[in-house]
């Protein structure tokens, strides 16, 4: 039975309201975040003050880039299909662990990527 015009037009303001309600608690979440930022760095008098207290807090300085690059190498290295996992959450963490070292300058070849996930997964594929 097809559903009567009030009902429709009461599901469609229903779901307008919804993600109106989402979209607000997006950008109230996008406005603090800006703040936060902008206190930040007001204390310094130049833009280059400024960028190098944003680049130390969102990239970390180059010790901790260095160990993060360190530390996803050995999980790339050591990285082997888990018992019961699914293809697609193997696939998931092993982009996750590859894009964050593309992230911090490591560069592989399409061949190696292909190879190192076939020796990774389990006997049953």
């Amino acid at each position: 039975m097809a559903e009567d015009f009030p009902s429709i037009i009461s599901k469609a303001v229903e779901n307008s309201t919804r993600k109106l309600q989402d979209d607000l608690f997006t950008l109230r979440a996008e406005n603090n975040s800006i703040r936060i930022e902008a206190e930040r760095v007001s204390q310094w008098e130049s833009s280059k003050e400024m960028f190098d207290t944003l680049e130390v807090t969102h990239e970390g300085t180059n010790d901790v880039k260095r160990a993060r690059k360190y530390t996803l190498i050995q999980e790339y290295e050591m990285f082997r299909m888990l018992k019961g996992e699914s293809i697609a959450d193997v696939q998931k963490r092993f982009t996750h662990i590859v894009n964050h070292l593309m992230i911090l300058g490591k560069v592989f070849d399409k061949k190696e990527l292909n190879m190192k996930i076939l020796k990774c997964l389990d006997r049953s594929w």
